[in-house]
């Protein structure tokens, strides 16, 4: 049976994976220039949204996994 340590492990990790992709930071910058240039302000604002709440969900959930391993 997986423990609340682990399964707040897993949520963290991939929210902040889900974070990284959706701010570019897994591409090299002539990649990220490129989507930069090409996508319009909206849609540059929505995935900033989604990358912000994925990423600070991520630090919530491995905060509270260092804390559980902790106690």
């Amino acid at each position: 049976m997986m423990s609340i340590f682990t399964i707040l492990l897993g949520i963290g990790i991939i929210s902040l994976l889900i974070s990284g992709v959706f701010l570019g930071a897994w591409v090299n910058s002539d990649r990220q220039r490129a989507n930069f240039h090409s996508e319009t302000k909206e849609h540059r604002s929505f995935r900033e949204r989604i990358a912000f709440w994925s990423g600070g969900i991520g630090v919530v959930c491995l905060g509270v996994a260092g804390l559980v391993y902790m106690l």
